[in-house]
């Protein structure tokens, strides 16, 4: 029963965000549960997973936090409304985070963040896993 080898693969399990893109859209619900999500683009690139998020408007000295923790990326931002007189806005304010599982082999002590026109890219890099299979002896009496 051997099974092909996994390299660099996604979890198996569908991120939050996923779920909620299949769900119909019925008069706006979707994004009503969605107020607070960090919407992203990921790939692997060679041996880097990549991971660019939309943060328009964020201070990033101040209102950016990314960490790591146990195969988790979370990214946490928030952004200050502003106070407009007479008009109105559709911007989203308030906290938003976003946790995305790492790709197996990932070196969580490389990771590098940055900053651009309102994208967050964050790199990590990938090593190949260590084939960690192991035969089990089954006892019986």
């Amino acid at each position: 029963m051997n099974q092909p080898e996994r390299s660099h693969g996604r979890a198996l399990i569908p991120d939050f965000r996923d779920l909620l893109d299949m769900l119909p859209t019925m008069s706006g619900l979707r994004p009503a549960l969605d107020l607070h999500s960090i919407r992203v683009e990921d790939r692997v690139e060679g041996d880097t997973y990549v991971l660019r998020a939309e943060l328009p408007g964020i201070d990033v000295d101040n209102d950016l936090d990314i960490t790591v923790h146990n195969g988790l990326l979370t990214i946490e931002a928030e952004r200050e409304e502003r106070e407009l007189e007479g008009g109105r806005s559709e911007f989203r304010y308030g906290s938003f985070a976003r946790t995305v599982a790492l790709p197996t082999g990932a070196r969580e002590d490389g990771i590098d963040a940055s900053y651009d026109d309102g994208i967050l890219t964050v790199r990590v890099p990938l090593t190949k896993p260590e084939e960690n299979r192991r035969q089990i002896r089954v006892r019986h009496d």
